[in-house]
C-alpha cells in the first residue's frame, strides 16, 4: 500500500491536490490518524488554513478551489462513498475533463489507496498523533 500511495501521488504530480484528496477521503471515513497526518503534510506543502478548514464544505466554498480540484474532490467522494454502487458517469466525465488518462489513473489509485489506509487505521483503532514527518 505504501508503494501504491507513493506511485499514485508522484504520478498525479500535484502534491497539494494529493493532500486535499487524502484529507477529504479521511474526513468521509472518519480516520483521525490519516487526517492528522495529511493535515500536517498539507500545511508543510503550503496549503492555506482557509482551504483546509473549509474542505468539508468544498462545494459551497467554490471560490477557494479550482475546477480541477473540485473535479478531483467530487471523484474522491464518489469513489469513497459508493452510495449508488458505482461512480456516476457525470462525476467520472467531469474528472476526465481536467486530468489526462495517466493523471486520472493516478488520481483513482490515490483515492483507492487512501481509502485502504483509512479502513486499516480505523479498524485497528490507531489514534491521531503518531505521525512524525
Amino acid at each position: 500500500m505504501s508503494a501504491l500511495s507513493a506511485a499514485a501521488k508522484q504520478g498525479l504530480g500535484d502534491p497539494v491536490l494529493a493532500e486535499l484528496v487524502m484529507i477529504r477521503a479521511s474526513q468521509l471515513n472518519h480516520c483521525a490518524f490519516c487526517l492528522d497526518m495529511h493535515l500536517q503534510v498539507a500545511r508543510k506543502n503550503g496549503e492555506s488554513e482557509d482551504r483546509i478548514q473549509l474542505l468539508n464544505a468544498w462545494e459551497e466554498a467554490e471560490d477557494l478551489y479550482s475546477e480541477r480540484e473540485r473535479a478531483a474532490l467530487a471523484l474522491t467522494e464518489a469513489v469513497t462513498v459508493l452510495t449508488e454502487g458505482f461512480v456516476p458517469d457525470e462525476v467520472y466525465e467531469g474528472a476526465a475533463k481536467h486530468f489526462d488518462e495517466a493523471e486520472l489513473a493516478h488520481l483513482i489509485a490515490l483515492i483507492t489507496a487512501i481509502n485502504g489506509w483509512n479502513r486499516l487505521m480505523v479498524s485497528r483503532r490507531v489514534p491521531p498523533g503518531g505521525y512524525r514527518p
